[in-house]
């Protein structure tokens, strides 16, 4: 099961990578790179959903990506941050993992 739920994470850490190339590719490397991310993204996620419901797979690999982005926002690039947005983070993370210990069938 550890394999199945290491490819979402795969998945969600490229997400993270295109989001971020998107807003900040400014040559044809990083567009490229961007590319590649996107690419492997939902390579990643696709091998994952052959075995976990999708369902599932989609809203961790989705929560994660958005728990990543917002995270590289904040220590990377100085977004702001407040309380609610941390309380809302650590309500996403109780979500992921919740769903990650109730999903059965990715043995």
């Amino acid at each position: 099961m550890f394999k199945h739920w290491l490819n979402v994470l795969l998945g969600a850490i490229f997400e993270v990578t295109w989001v971020v190339g998107f807003k900040h590719a400014d040559s044809l490397l990083a567009w490229m790179v961007t590319a590649i991310a996107v690419y492997l993204s939902f390579y990643f996620l696709i091998r994952a959903g052959r075995v976990i419901p999708t369902g599932t797979a989609y809203a961790v690999f989705v929560g994660l990506g958005t728990l990543g982005t917002t995270t590289v926002g904040i220590l990377v690039f100085n977004e702001p941050v407040n309380l609610i947005k941390i309380g809302l983070i650590c309500l996403l993370v109780v979500g992921i993992v919740g769903l990650q210990l109730t999903t059965k069938g990715a043995d």
